[in-house]
């Protein structure tokens, strides 16, 4: 009996429980109307993220492997950091037709982003060894901290205009698309960064909930 097609081993794993984390965030936001728990699942994602390279590096992995994990963590990270932060925007009123227009936009350049990064990487790894010491363009995970944190500021600055908050999710949504695609140089953030963003999506984690329990 062959196999099945695909790489399977303990380097992906993560990467598919991100995944599973931006699934269920899709479907609490669109189905369920639980815009808290697709919240939580978007940090939860960026978590996995966060950690999934460094897995990966303990690896020592065949060309094909490695071309492997660039296609399907970035796959993942579609649904994830673009699919569901414009479900979260949808579901928390960005539903006219212009806010329709930013959210497809969102998704479009996060797609155009994730494809140029691949395409870059591939090329990259094969003329060095060395690890990538920074981006062009605001990488699409960054969307596992922005989203939150526009999330907290609807229960605070916002609390009082909630009749407006559609508007503020469409900015937010376009801003971001466009820094998907602008060739700004964004450094990648080594171990203590990584750290520190994690920090802080703890913390947002922690005070969204305690907001809304």
């Amino acid at each position: 009996m062959k196999k099945l097609i695909g790489y399977y081993n303990y380097t992906v794993i993560l990467t598919y429980i991100g995944f599973v984390f931006g699934l269920f965030g899709i479907v609490a936001a669109l189905c369920w109307g639980h815009t808290t728990f697709s919240i939580v699942c978007l940090l939860l994602a960026g978590l996995c993220d966060a950690f999934d390279g460094k897995i990966a590096s303990t690896m020592n992995r065949t060309p094909e492997e490695k071309a492997f994990g660039i296609q399907i963590d970035s796959l993942c990270d579609l649904i994830s950091f673009g699919v569901l932060p414009a479900a979260i925007c949808y579901a928390e009123g960005a539903r006219g037709v212009i806010s329709c227009i930013a959210l497809v936009l969102y998704v479009l350049c996060g797609l155009i982003r994730l494809s140029y990064y691949n395409v870059s990487e591939i090329a990259r790894q094969s003329n060095e060894s060395s690890p990538r010491v920074e981006y062009s363009g605001l990488p699409i995970t960054s969307a596992s901290i922005i989203f939150p944190i526009a999330y907290l500021l609807s229960f605070t600055l916002f609390k009082d205009i909630q009749e407006y908050l559609h508007v503020f999710y469409t900015v937010v949504a376009f801003i971001t698309a466009v820094l998907f695609v602008t060739p700004i140089r964004v450094k990648k953030f080594m171990t203590f960064g990584i750290l520190v963003l994690v920090g802080v999506g703890v913390v947002c984690g922690v005070i969204i909930l305690l907001l809304n329990f």
